[in-house]
């Protein structure tokens, strides 16, 4: 059997009876970083002598070893870091494995970061869009940022302390100016902290108190009317960028439609227009 098991994402009186039991009784544990796992177990008193290092630079080639650990009938948990495994993490690919290779596998739930700051924000719960970690590739990047002006929920990423001033400034540039938006911090430990201000308030925020540790983001979604009055005109960024960058028109099309969401036909006749055809 195949556990997912959720762990703190700070507080260790957030770990359930059930999930230690699972840990302790397993025969692998299927983790990111074993240091980080082995501190776990420890305060647990559990044995972290099964340990097995499944991160995201050796899921391709260690997923089906635990495949094949499965199938030989070791009961296997997978826990990431901190929190829900599949969320952010290589156990979406675990997962898909399981399923395709027929093993049975089950999900103890925990903490998780992204649900926790969205209560925590203030800003709507009823509908959300988790977006987690924004691409690195700079025109992958604008293309997730277009695509955000399209979402009516509260938005959720995750982003590194070092990489905060360059998201505000993206957010800024997409016409996010006006929305709220909260950026969570150290959640659930000792000096857990929310930020909850306007997006065009923030770099001045961040200027005078630089940004320590991993943040959860919540915003607060554009007004329709601001996201139709934009939209031909973002587009036309867009489609320039991947003009640039040696995108067929049709392509562009198809990409620009579904992050902007414009008629495909309107996108497509606007790309011929700027390639000078």
């Amino acid at each position: 059997m195949l556990y997912l098991v959720g762990t703190p994402i700070g507080n260790l009186g957030d770990m359930s009876p059930r999930a230690k039991q699972i840990l302790t009784d397993v025969d692998v544990i299927a983790c990111e970083d074993t240091r980080v796992t082995g501190i776990l177990l420890k305060s647990l008193g559990i044995e972290p002598k099964k340990l097995f290092c499944y991160q995201e630079h050796n899921k391709a080639s260690k997923g089906p070893v635990l495949i094949d650990m499965l199938r030989s009938g070791l009961d296997v948990a997978q826990v990431s870091d901190a929190g829900m495994p599949a969320i952010s993490d290589p156990g979406e690919d675990l997962v898909k494995l399981a399923i395709e290779g027929g093993i049975e596998f089950t999900v103890v739930p925990g903490p998780v970061a992204a649900m926790t700051a969205l209560v925590l924000s203030g800003l709507d719960t009823r509908y959300c869009h988790f977006e987690g970690f924004l691409p690195q590739d700079n025109t992958k990047r604008k293309q997730r940022l277009a695509a955000l002006k399209t979402y009516d929920e509260t938005i959720i990423l995750y982003e590194a302390p070092h990489r905060v001033a360059k998201l505000i400034e993206e957010l800024m540039a997409e016409g996010f100016g006006e929305s709220k938006i909260a950026f969570a911090r150290e959640l659930t430990k000792k000096y857990e902290e929310v930020i909850r201000l306007k997006v065009s308030e923030a770099g001045e925020y961040f200027a005078a108190n630089p940004p320590r540790g991993e943040f959860v983001v919540c915003l607060e979604p554009l007004e329709q009317e601001e996201k139709g009055a934009s939209g031909m005109c973002e587009s036309d960024t867009l489609i320039k960028l991947l003009l640039e960058k040696g995108m067929p028109t049709k392509d562009i099309a198809a990409v620009v439609s579904a992050a902007l969401g414009l008629p495909k036909k309107e996108v497509y006749n606007r790309s011929l227009e700027l390639s000078g055809r």
